[in-house]
């Protein structure tokens, strides 16, 4: 029996994360790993509390596994607390991911994983925000008040000068955050959302979707579930489930005895333009027919 530790920044009653985490376990059934059979997998899930991350990636170290995967957030402290288990991530900002594999083509320790490629995104989401909405001039991105998430937003104020865009970040702490800094900012025209990839937004994105609604502006996030489950207007980001069936190929491979060093860190593959039809007809926006046909899905 191998066993498996298994660590998520988000919410076991999160049905878009089961979600993926099933991608994961029927990728690893076709593999020939079976729970139960020859296989045990620890979960433990963190909501997008800091603290919970810190405990439960110490507590998953203790359990001795072959392997830990870690999505997102909850994989930096996961690599603090080992470095001789060999760690897979998934969906984990590319920006991170640099300050624990220096060398994405060969690791250099015992990490690896699949990146978001966040660092080129951030601002592309931008550009299809200012291509629908032409007249806008200001945006709001909307993140979790940890320090380290700081750096995409100084990433994305470099590149939104390029578009005459003024850009001012929300760093919440809670819900109560989002909505003042929202509030304050929707009280001048021409502005608009962009909801950074953050475990804080997954965690709190029915109350920040409500509000982009509620002041009527123009959002786009970086999942695709925002917008299909929530009713958000848009979204740009790599393919979660894909990831996690990546990663699971990953754990398969290490669980053979390939070592990390032989598996590179990679990029997305695929990639989701979602469009909420319905929300923008709310918005009142006419949505450009060159937008319209790079969507990978229209919400009617």
């Amino acid at each position: 029996m191998r066993r498996i530790g298994f660590l998520m920044g988000t919410s076991e009653t999160d049905l878009n994360e089961q979600s993926s985490v099933a991608a994961f376990v029927q990728t690893l059934e076709r593999l020939g790993w079976v729970a139960g059979k020859n296989i045990e997998i620890e979960y433990r899930w963190t909501a997008g509390d800091p603290r919970r991350m810190q405990e439960y990636a110490q507590e998953l170290v203790a359990l001795s596994p072959d392997v830990i995967f870690a999505k997102g957030a909850a994989a930096p402290p996961v690599t603090q607390a080992t470095t001789t288990i060999p760690v897979v991530f998934a969906v984990l900002s590319d920006m991170l991911a640099q300050r624990y594999v220096k060398n994405f083509a060969r690791p250099d320790r015992n990490v690896t994983g699949f990146a978001s490629d966040e660092i080129t995104l951030v601002s592309k989401r931008v550009e299809i925000l200012k291509e629908i909405s032409p007249s806008l001039t200001r945006v709001l991105y909307v993140r979790g008040a940890r320090p380290k998430a700081r750096a995409l937003f100084l990433r994305l104020a470099e590149d939104a000068a390029q578009l005459a865009l003024a850009v001012t970040e929300c760093a919440a702490e809670n819900e109560a955050d989002v909505a003042s800094a929202i509030a304050a900012f929707a009280r001048d025209p021409n502005g608009g959302l962009s909801v950074g990839f953050d475990v804080f937004n997954v965690v709190h994105r029915k109350k920040i979707v409500e509000l982009a609604a509620l002041h009527r502006l123009p959002a786009i996030y970086f999942a695709r579930f925002f917008v299909v489950e929530d009713g958000g207007l848009l979204s740009y980001g790599p393919n979660q489930p894909e990831q996690f069936r990546q990663a699971a190929q990953y754990v398969d491979r290490i669980l053979k005895g390939e070592k990390v060093v032989s598996l590179p860190v990679q990029a997305p593959t695929k990639y989701d333009f979602t469009i909420n039809l319905k929300t923008a007809n709310a918005l009142g926006l006419r949505l450009p027919p060159t937008v319209l046909s790079r969507a990978d899905e229209l919400i009617e």
